[in-house]
């Protein structure tokens, strides 16, 4: 029996900035997780189901950061800040679009 694939959580992730992770951040940004939840060890299909909810989310803003009300505008830029220093240090280049 195949085991089902397993996140390894934001903070062990290749870098942070791969699509599970920028679910991890969104979560945080809108409150559904607390930061101290890194998601380590979330089957894909919990994951699916936290990205679900981070979407609704994002739907109510138009899908755009400039169409946050200011506190959640600026706990994005707060976040995804200190996501793209950590990214950077670990290799993490945004114009190689780089998932993995």
């Amino acid at each position: 029996m195949q085991e089902k694939p397993i996140y390894p959580g934001y903070h062990a992730d290749a870098h942070g900035m791969t699509q599970l992770g920028r679910v991890v951040l969104d979560a945080w940004v809108f409150g559904l997780l607390p930061e101290a939840e890194d998601c380590k060890g979330w089957d894909l299909q919990r994951m699916q189901g936290l990205m679900q909810k981070v979407e609704a989310k994002w739907d109510q803003h138009g899908n755009l950061p400039s169409r946050l009300p200011p506190e959640l505008a600026e706990r994005h830029r707060a976040l995804y800040e200190r996501a793209m220093q950590r990214a950077k240090s670990k290799g993490w280049n945004a114009e190689l679009d780089d998932e993995d």
